[in-house]
């Protein structure tokens, strides 16, 4: 795997394996032994890809697995809005290699990409405290020639969709659009630019939608995102409830619309 040149101009590195655990773990290994970043972790194959929940799962030859590690990326009240910055490098990262595609390319709040409905990336952003730094670990995997079959919710892939492409050049792309969206968030202090644009590429936005909950559910009108990237949710009695964390379904999904 090679970064592309904008990347490496900007002092990025990749480290790439052919079978990894989970680049996630390999690269806050590196953290931890003093890595400060930025660098990307890829690997061919995991064996024990880690998502939200903590599910684990055997990732095959195929698809791209690729963990950034950065460090101090902002202060720690503007670190949750990564997920909307990473969200939209993975969506501009698709759309430069398959334009066809971008019509039927939406955001699922908070940082799921969807293909004509179905998931087709999986992201994780994890940090942790290493010495006196916060190391930020941000995992992406894009499904590009295969999809798992067994899940919850309709997942594809861009093989599919008719475009052929390879792990290598996904990732070409994309370290190229993490840079330019990383450069705009400014460590948060271009979060409104960042929102602004995500929500023109939102999937559900005024419409009904199932918001799932640890301990309940709620059912209401998609109004917007705050300033802080919370959902806003119009319940049935007019108020707005703030989601900061769940699961997110549109109503007729769940036959509740």
């Amino acid at each position: 795997m090679e970064v592309a040149p904008s990347a490496a101009a900007a002092g990025v590195r990749v480290i790439s394996h052919e079978t990894l655990g989970s680049t996630n773990a390999e690269a806050m290994v590196l953290a931890r032994a003093g890595d400060r970043g930025p660098v990307w972790v890829t690997a061919e194959r995991q064996t024990a890809g880690r998502g939200r929940r903590g599910n684990a799962w055997a990732s095959e030859p195929g698809n791209l697995y690729s963990s950034l590690l950065i460090t101090d990326a902002a202060p720690s009240p503007h670190l949750p809005e990564l997920c909307f910055v990473v969200a939209l490098a993975v969506r501009d990262a698709v759309c430069a290699i398959a334009p066809s595609l971008a019509p039927v390319l939406k955001l699922k709040w908070p940082n799921d990409l969807l293909l004509d409905g179905a998931k087709m990336v999986g992201i994780l952003i994890e940090a942790e405290r290493v010495g006196n730094a916060t190391a930020t670990v941000i995992g992406i995997g894009i499904n590009c020639a295969h999809h798992p079959l067994d899940t919850p919710y309709a997942a594809t892939d861009l093989n599919s969709h008719g475009a052929g492409i390879m792990p290598a050049q996904m990732f070409r792309a994309l370290s190229a659009a993490m840079v330019t969206r990383l450069a705009m968030w400014d460590r948060g202090t271009g979060f409104t630019a960042i929102r602004e644009e995500w929500l023109t590429c939102a999937a559900g936005v005024g419409g009904d939608i199932v918001v799932r909950l640890p301990n309940r559910q709620l059912t209401g009108k998609f109004e917007s995102l705050d300033q802080t990237g919370r959902l806003m949710l119009r319940m049935s009695d007019g108020h707005l409830e703030p989601i900061t964390a769940g699961e997110v379904f549109p109503a007729l999904a769940q036959g509740l619309a």
